[in-house]
């Protein structure tokens, strides 16, 4: 199977194991799963954001995902508990597609790494 395949049906399955879990079967989209990884970075499930929070939430979501790839580092937790990263290394100017293909493997490379899929 080549890596295109194997990434598009690890995605497919990880897109149908979340949406039953968390929107009731609607399937989620590419932005919907980084604002679960947002929030699962953060570790405060139980409460209501406002939208910069949710904004943030994103932000944290992609640097996580992109931290294994070189483009960011952790740094810290502030007061909060917010998880805070420094840019390591900007990311090439990418074209839509690209970037999706590159988000759609760094979600499904943490949800295997979180042992969430196999």
């Amino acid at each position: 199977m080549s890596r295109d395949e194997q990434l598009r049906e690890r995605w497919e399955f990880l897109v149908e194991k979340l949406s039953a879990q968390f929107s009731d079967g609607d399937p989620l989209e590419l932005d919907g799963i980084v604002y679960l990884v947002g929030v699962q970075e953060l570790g405060n499930f139980h409460r209501k954001f406002k939208k910069d929070e949710k904004v943030n939430l994103m932000h944290i979501a992609i640097c996580r995902l992109l931290e294994p790839y070189g483009y960011y580092d952790f740094d810290f937790f502030d007061d909060d508990g917010w998880p805070h990263y420094k840019i390591k290394e900007q990311l090439p100017p990418l074209k839509a597609g690209e970037q999706a293909v590159l988000m759609k493997e760094a979600v499904v490379n943490y949800f295997l790494e979180k042992e969430y899929i196999t």
